[in-house]
């Protein structure tokens, strides 16, 4: 239950493990990656003889969201995800990529969305020839880049022996007969690894996640050289003006770095260099670059955009000079973040989101599950090993001190005595401790470069040094200045000793410092237990099928805390500050 604090917003705390994966609530930074639906929804079924133009208008949901609500926002997030295109002339498209007529087309369906950047397209042709057509949201960024370098990217790692899906054909651009930006692609058979993951015994996680460590040592081992992101040179050249930094084989090249960071809201506008990065230092320093450029042209006062850590900084706006400072510092110690083992310089290449969704495992004849394609590789980095190392968020335990320890895991005992809540919540901790550790038992014996990076005592303050240098500013500079107070403290373990650190904090800043951070540490757990109470994903989604549902529970414990409240000063409060409710998001962009 939320309770009222003093003059705010202050949630009681369940004792209920979870997740610290929500930390952002935009869905155009953070690409949500849910699950497709098993069950396909057909909507559009014709047959040959019924031509594709009648199904355009007559079929509506083909253009709309229509797998997911949001607990607020609602309206904005339908429409970010509004996508009007031509259906008869992706289809002839389609078609034509892989050498058949639009006549083939026996069905045209689309599968139950996920929230992030694209919307999903299944088509069948006759004999059960079937392919996947992928249309990005409006909402998605850089549309031309990140389709690009997807399909470049997803060329090279499939021709270097990865199971990637085959492209036949795409766009980077709208001026097309289907009037939208596309890429067709093959249909894999089998299974998300989300879908069977709950039901795999101990040797098949061990099996499914040796097999994971080998792929990403075979494609940590392709060498770049520069970071930025991946392109054919000739849709590169279309709108760069040049070819970029072209590899050994020369239809490919690194161009501009496709990070959701670098080009969110407004920063899309920037004219600043976003790669290719032809030196370490370039990568370290060009996000914190491209921010400061936006908060000198776009900068302003702004409440944090998490309602739920207003109370820490007391209701006031914060002032952008704050951040500007604390970029400043973190470009003062940039280059001092370089390992000293070159090894862990070299730029490479992984996975953008690695996880359950993304993963497609089937069962070989001897009935074992083997991992026939990697999915979803929009936005996907080459950086430096060092910046790209680390266990998969959705595979990482580190919050549970058994797994931080890795020590040998064994069965939770007594399950058989607890109910079964109880027993779920075991088995799903068992499958968790289990993940991290063959997760990192497998990357010590596979990929020894990833794991001499994830191994590394300082490797992961330096990794969040850099990203919340180029995270988007949204009226908090807290998590930057924490890691840079980190590294003043841990100075010589980064360095190797040699030079002073160029930056110092005073003893009262540091201990005001830690008090917010552990005041919004309170804050974002409190979130996590309302994302449990009321049963939301990300940025506050839903099924659809369950969005009344989880709509009374949020308006209960909103009115529960209105009746709580005090004094008409904190019921003007929760008036202003409640977190799900609707909320202005464009001086935030």
């Amino acid at each position: 239950m939320l309770a009222s604090g003093r003059s705010g917003l202050v949630f009681d705390l369940l004792t209920v493990p979870v997740s610290r994966s929500l930390h952002h609530p935009h869905s155009s930074l953070r690409p949500l990656y849910l699950s497709f639906s098993s069950a396909i929804t057909t909507l559009t079924r014709w047959s040959q003889r019924r031509a594709f133009s009648t199904m355009t208008h007559s079929h509506n949901d083909l253009f709309e969201y229509t797998s997911g609500r949001w607990i607020y926002n609602d309206a904005l997030r339908l429409a970010e995800r509004r996508r009007v295109f031509n259906v008869d002339g992706l289809c002839r498209l389609a078609a034509q990529s892989v050498d058949r007529s639009p006549d083939d087309i026996v069905e045209f369906t689309k599968p139950a969305e996920g929230g992030g950047s694209n919307r999903i397209f299944l088509i069948t042709m006759r004999g059960g020839f079937q392919m996947v057509a992928r249309i990005p949201y409006p909402v998605t960024a850089p549309k031309y880049y990140t389709v690009a370098s997807e399909v470049a990217t997803t060329a090279l790692l499939r021709s270097s022996g990865l199971p990637i899906p085959k492209v036949y054909g795409y766009s980077p651009v709208l001026d097309n007969a289907a009037e939208t930006e596309y890429i067709f692609m093959e249909y894999v058979e089998g299974s998300k690894l989300s879908d069977v993951w709950r039901g795999l015994g101990e040797q098949e996680i061990i099996s499914v996640l040796r097999q994971l460590t080998q792929l990403e040592s075979k494609m940590m081992s392709i060498s770049f050289p520069a970071g930025g992101s991946l392109y054919y040179a000739h849709d590169l050249e279309k709108v760069a003006g040049g070819p970029g930094i072209p590899l050994t084989d020369q239809r490919f090249c690194v161009g501009p770095d496709v990070r959701l960071p670098l080009w969110y809201g407004r920063r899309s506008r920037l004219d600043v260099d976003r790669g290719p990065y032809e030196s370490l230092e370039a990568a370290l320093v060009r996000p914190a670059h491209k921010e400061l450029a936006y908060l000198k042209e776009f900068g302003q006062p702004l409440l944090p955009f998490q309602h739920v850590r207003r109370d820490a900084y007391q209701y006031k706006e914060q002032s952008p000079a704050d951040h500007v400072e604390n970029l400043g510092r973190y470009l003062l110690l940039a280059s001092s973040l370089i390992p000293r083992d070159p090894a862990l310089s070299r730029f490479c290449i992984r996975h953008p989101d690695l996880q359950h969704n993304n993963i497609i495992v089937s069962r070989s004849p001897d009935s074992n599950w083997q991992i026939v394609s990697l999915i979803d590789w929009q936005h996907a980095s080459i950086l430096p090993a060092f910046l790209l190392a680390g266990i998969p968020e959705r595979m990482q335990n580190y919050d549970d001190p058994v797994s931080l320890s890795m020590i040998q895991i064994s069965p939770l005992e007594n399950l058989s005595d607890l109910d079964e809540t109880e027993q779920s919540r075991g088995k799903e901790l068992y499958h968790r401790r289990l993940m991290h550790y063959y997760y990192v038992k497998n990357t010590e014996e596979c990929n020894e470069l990833h794991y001499k990076a994830f191994i590394d005592p300082v490797g992961m303050l330096r990794r969040r040094l850099f990203h919340h240098a180029g995270d988007p500013w949204e009226g908090e500079t807290l998590a930057l200045k924490v890691a840079l107070i980190e590294a003043t403290k841990k100075w010589e373990a980064l360095t190797g000793g040699g030079a002073p650190c160029p930056i110092v904090f005073d003893a009262e800043d540091i201990q005001e410092t830690m008090k917010l951070d552990a005041k919004k540490t309170e804050a974002d757990e409190s979130l996590e237990m309302c994302q449990i109470i009321i049963g939301f994903g990300p940025e506050g989604w839903v099924p659809t099928e369950r969005y009344e549902e989880a709509m009374r529970h949020s308006n209960r414990i909103k009115e529960d805390h209105w009746a709580a409240a005090e004094s008409t000063e904190e019921r003007a409060t929760l008036a202003t500050h409640w977190p799900f409710d609707d909320m202005d998001e464009e001086k935030y962009m």
